[in-house]
């Protein structure tokens, strides 16, 4: 860990950056509000610091190396994150302690989020709140390490110890597959007739609960599903089987997610399944985890 910070290398990557999106040192220069023989002395420091040429300058103007271009999406990263970190730090000391880190997957940053934002920004509009798409297996190691204050995951079965969950949403478990599978005529599908398919499952790296529940429910009825692709989240399922790659174990709610080429079919079989948890830390306080709880229970 760096026991100091360098501020210098900080100013020069963002002069780096201004002129990387400016692709013009004068232009550049007037965006930091500096003169232009300033900047161009600092980004040869940074180029000489780095051992690597940044620029190529010539009559016909200025424009990335590939050195360049390779590190300008770390930078502008950086950019991001160190604004961030300004605007948190400016609201701390305003006094406005509400600044709230989420994570979630994607079907609840479509779903949960924004109606809970609404309420927030309502009762509450001096919370910041910062959304990060994360994956759920993700999710209790960045509530553990204090990089969340709270997840919206797919999590079921048992977690660590101060890690606790409040179940927002269930749903049947359902099939998705083209509209022109052989199956799809049938107003619903026993799920021991998939044995013989190709599957587009959840990833287990992205929710092991989650994958595992599935194999298991084939299992229960007599086969182990043939998986032809893993995937990150319910849309990529979806997507997957609009583009012919298998039928997929899906939340009977994603229907209205489907496209036309897509028909999602209720399983004969009752199979409950968590399509949406919130996940906090107890180990961790933080004022505002009981607000969002009532207004989610509301």
């Amino acid at each position: 860990m760096m026991s100091t910070i360098n501020f210098r290398l900080i100013k020069q990557l963002w002069m780096f950056l201004a002129v990387a999106e400016e692709l013009h040192f004068g232009r550049a220069a007037t965006r930091l509000g500096m003169s232009q023989p300033p900047l161009t002395e600092q980004i040869k420091i940074l180029e000489n610091a780095l051992k690597l040429m940044l620029f190529e300058r010539s009559r016909r103007g200025t424009k990335l190396t590939p050195a360049g271009a390779a590190i300008l999406p770390a930078v502008k990263q950086f950019a991001n994150d160190m604004e961030t970190l300004d605007k948190t730090v400016r609201e701390i000391v305003r006094g406005q302690t509400g600044v709230l880190q989420v994570g979630a997957i994607t079907s609840a940053m479509l779903e949960t989020i924004p109606p809970l934002l609404d309420k927030l920004n309502q009762k509450y509009p001096d919370v910041t709140v910062y959304v990060k798409e994360i994956d759920s297996v993700e999710a209790i190691p960045a509530l553990e390490n204090g990089e969340l204050d709270i997840a919206f995951v797919r999590l079921d079965g048992e977690t660590k110890s101060g890690i606790e969950t409040l179940s927002l949403a269930k749903d049947r478990l359902a099939v998705a597959m083209p509209k022109t599978h052989h199956l799809a005529q049938k107003p619903k599908i026993a799920i021991a007739e998939l044995e013989p398919e190709q599957m587009v499952m959840s990833s287990r790296q992205v929710s092991p609960s989650y994958f595992d529940m599935l194999v298991a429910a084939c299992r229960k009825y007599g086969f182990s599903p043939r998986i032809l692709h893993e995937v990150r989240s319910v849309t990529s399922q979806i997507a997957y089987v609009s583009c012919g790659q298998g039928v997929a174990l899906v939340p009977d709610g994603v229907a209205k997610l489907a496209p036309n080429n897509v028909i999602v079919k209720p399983l004969v079989e009752d199979i409950a399944v968590i399509t949406s948890a919130m996940t906090w830390n107890s180990q961790r306080h933080h004022p505002m985890l009981k607000v969002v709880r009532d207004l989610l229970s509301s």
